[in-house]
């Protein structure tokens, strides 16, 4: 069975969710033209970003918990998911922030840096007991 079949199976089980994920791409679409604009606020933007890469990154877990559970294969939970979707886009981002650390015409804040650090030993911590 295709992705495709599979999605197609998955939407016939709720028709109610995929009348709203119909109505919410119409929306989205309606909103690429407005944010074209030029009359946009910052902070706004910021979070409706951060709405949408949380959306995006559910939707792709239920759909691999989706494909996974039919096809037999990985994770069928959203949660394990989502968490190893968080530890790649952390390595991706660990990796970009020493890259910019090293480069000389980017300025960092140093109460941004002093966080990060406390965070990230913390977390490291928290590995090293793990492993």
């Amino acid at each position: 069975m295709t992705r495709v079949a599979v999605a197609q199976s998955q939407s016939a089980k709720n028709p109610a969710v995929t009348a709203r994920l119909k109505s919410a791409i119409k929306e989205l679409q309606a909103l690429l033209e407005l944010l074209r604009g030029d009359d946009l606020d910052p902070r706004v933007l910021v979070d409706f970003r951060d709405a949408l890469n949380r959306v995006r990154n559910t939707a792709w877990a239920a759909q691999q918990a989706a494909a996974n559970k039919l096809f037999d294969h990985g994770p069928d939970n959203m949660d394990s998911l989502l968490a190893s979707e968080r530890v790649r886009a952390a390595y991706q981002l660990c990796r970009s922030i020493r890259d910019d650390l090293d480069g000389e015409n980017i300025q960092f804040q140093k109460g941004q840096l002093t966080e990060l650090y406390g965070v990230a030993t913390r977390l490291t911590k928290h590995l090293k007991e793990i492993l």
